[in-house]
């Protein structure tokens, strides 16, 4: 059974937080963020501020999928980390 928008966007916030929170994550992980902010772009009950960062949150995570250091990749995004988990909270 697929999971409903809302379950995806609970996962794709968990794993963020969990970058955010323990400052740590694993390239599948990158791959699983990834493709949960792909497809929730295509999803028309999505809120338009939520799809704006769903491309930044896909960006970072294609990115970190592939960076040679995730660690380094995980802390410079602290900042954004938080605000893109505050930002899906806030239109969920």
């Amino acid at each position: 059974m697929p999971l409903s928008h809302e379950d995806q966007l609970y996962v794709l916030t968990d794993i963020l937080k969990n970058h955010h929170i323990d400052c740590t994550g694993t390239s599948s992980e990158c791959q699983q963020i990834q493709r949960l902010a792909s497809a929730l772009q295509r999803n028309e009950f999505i809120a338009p501020e939520i799809k704006q960062v769903l491309g930044q949150i896909e960006q970072y995570s294609s990115a970190g999928a592939l960076h040679a250091d995730l660690l380094d990749h995980i802390e410079t995004h602290q900042p954004h980390l938080s605000q893109w988990v505050d930002t899906i909270n806030q239109y969920q």
